[in-house]
């Protein structure tokens, strides 16, 4: 089974509702589970597809997923010699998903666009007045992102 045969099915457990695709529904399903790699792999799924007027949301959002990607990894082996490096990056990747993410605020896509935005500045803004020492991510206050009715 190839990579995107297995996205395809992961995502075929969420029903596409109000025309939300299930890959995005897949998104906040693994995002909220701190798999954040998988949340990146499921929205690229649906992001490498085309390009419409999501485009720039989509990438947004795996950007995010990624420099979460990069926080959970440093902080599960800080001293480690690639992974204890991942601080820069998960800034600089926060800082391009807000850029992506701001044609998009207030609200997009039943998603609280603002709220994520600041969400993203505070932890850019953490790890960067830190000098890139200090990791603001713990499993046991990781955020949550949800879709609004």
């Amino acid at each position: 089974m190839t990579k995107g045969e297995r996205i395809s099915t992961f995502a075929g457990q969420f029903a596409a509702e109000d025309g939300l695709h299930p890959c995005y529904r897949g998104f906040f399903a693994c995002f909220n589970e701190q798999r954040y790699y998988e949340a990146h792999d499921v929205l690229e799924h649906l992001w490498l597809g085309g390009r419409d007027e999501n485009h720039l949301f989509f990438k947004g959002l795996i950007q995010v997923a990624g420099a979460y990607v990069h926080l959970q990894k440093q902080f599960l082996r800080p001293a480690h010699p690639k992974d204890g490096r991942r601080l820069r990056p998960a800034a600089r990747l926060f800082r391009l998903g807000m850029e992506n993410l701001a044609g998009y605020l207030p609200r997009h896509m039943r998603l609280d666009v603002g709220a994520l935005h600041r969400l993203c500045a505070r932890m850019a803004d953490e790890i960067v007045e830190s000098e890139f020492r200090v990791n603001p991510w713990r499993p046991e206050n990781a955020p949550a992102l949800f879709l609004e009715r």
